[in-house]
């Protein structure tokens, strides 16, 4: 496999640092890394871009590397942030870690040991560098002018008040740090990230030829956007997250299901593991027949395989075709996010405002209310009229639930016990 050529007609190059890169890859294995950021529990959709750019190169022969920052996590990339985020303590940094090893291990465990996976973690060697070593060994190569110049700073120097702090400032020196460390102790030769990652990249490439005389290569692939102007992986009930805990896959498949047909093509080629064949026969579906809506079955049934397994996507379609039907004589089917309740708080009454929010159906008091007051709000499929609505014991279908709606596909269920 030409895996540059591969990247290029799924249009995920955007920058290469050499343009010998792929008369490189073509003639030797190398050992590629890609970073993830640990600052929650599980990774969301948008980190599926570089795992299945890891994979894409580990079916080429290249050796991965997944590189969670439990350093650079606590201090967080200013790359494309408008604001510096809240910092995380090192105890929640070391569980979210320990949850995404497994996320990275399910999709680039892989049995072949050649091209097995090496997770590794930044704080192993960033978290024991002395500040007095780090300034000398790696600050002094770096000069404030070439650092001014990249765009993450750029954009958030002339900020005022608000501006971008040292700690973040500082950040592509531990990033660029990194590369060195994995080409000294792996032999890495490739850095890959999205394109908001550039100036890291760089700065790493520059760092690595400095002190170790060698020469390393960077490629990045185009932000992922959104047709519709929404950022890419957002929802009124917030981020499509990987965990199924967190995402359920009933919601997880249908956030796929509803791709816009103007970007429909272009995920196929992202996310999934499709041959070239395949997406331009769908692509010829969706342009002759959009109302049909194939690609977006394809891609949702796809994505939601890998993510979450054939079981799981099962029991999605399924409870997918027999809640659109509108039907309450039975219980609903396996796989639409639920919530366990007591009868006794039913028999009380139930802020629906207060309900939307807790079951994830909307972020926040004041999502809940416009969605009611637009209509959007259903209860047992029919739309909630009133902001003051509360739920009660009339409301349960067969005694045992409430089938709660926000917009055209967001399910959720409320199930009594006593």
């Amino acid at each position: 496999m030409n895996i540059l050529k591969e990247l290029q007609w799924r249009g995920l190059v955007d920058q290469t640092s050499e343009p010998e890169l792929e008369k490189i890859l073509a003639e030797e294995k190398l050992t590629v890394y890609s970073g993830f950021d640990p600052s929650s529990s599980s990774l969301q959709i948008g980190n599926l871009v570089g795992i299945l750019a890891l994979m894409r190169f580990q079916q080429a022969g290249h050796r991965p590397i997944a590189l969670v920052g439990g350093a650079t996590g606590m201090i967080g990339d200013p790359s494309g942030k408008d604001a510096e985020r809240n910092l995380l303590g090192p105890e929640a940094v070391k569980a979210n870690i320990a949850s995404i090893r497994g996320q990275l291990e399910h999709f680039l465990g892989g049995s072949d040991a050649d091209t097995k996976v090496i997770i590794v973690d930044n704080a192993e060697w960033l978290g024991s560098l002395g500040l007095i070593e780090f300034l000398r060994d790696v600050g002094k190569n770096f000069r404030v002018g070439y650092m001014l110049g990249k765009e993450s700073v750029r954009r958030r120097i002339g900020e005022g008040e608000e501006g971008m702090s040292y700690t973040e400032f500082s950040y592509m020196l531990l990033q660029g740090y990194d590369f060195a460390h994995l080409f000294s102790e792996y032999g890495c030769t490739l850095q890959i990230g999205g394109s908001d990652q550039w100036g890291n990249i760089t700065a790493g490439i520059d760092l690595t030829r400095k002190l170790h005389g060698k020469r390393v290569f960077g490629l990045t692939w185009p932000m992922v956007t959104m047709a519709g102007g929404s950022k890419f992986g957002k929802t009124e009930a917030g981020a499509i997250w990987l965990d199924g805990q967190k995402t359920s896959p009933y919601d997880f498949y249908q956030f796929w299901v509803r791709t816009d047909d103007r970007d429909v093509v272009n995920y196929l080629k992202y996310f999934t593991m499709l041959g070239q064949d395949q997406i331009e026969e769908l692509a010829e579906q969706t342009a002759k027949e959009p109302e049909k809506r194939r690609a977006q079955q394809v891609l949702a049934g796809e994505v939601t395989r890998m993510v979450h397994g054939q079981k799981a996507l099962e029991q999605a379609v399924q409870a997918s075709q027999k809640l659109y039907g509108g039907a309450l004589e039975e219980l609903p089917p396996k796989g639409i996010p639920q919530t366990i309740l007591s009868r006794t708080q039913l028999e009380e009454g139930l802020e629906l405002i207060d309900i939307l929010v807790k079951t994830g159906l909307a972020q926040s008091r004041g999502v809940a209310k416009r969605l009611i007051n637009q209509g959007g709000a259903y209860i047992n499929h029919k739309a909630a009229q009133s902001l003051e609505r509360r739920l009660g014991v009339g409301d349960l279908a067969k005694g045992q639930f409430i089938v709660l709606r926000a917009g055209k596909k967001n399910y959720h269920v409320l199930y009594f016990v006593e």
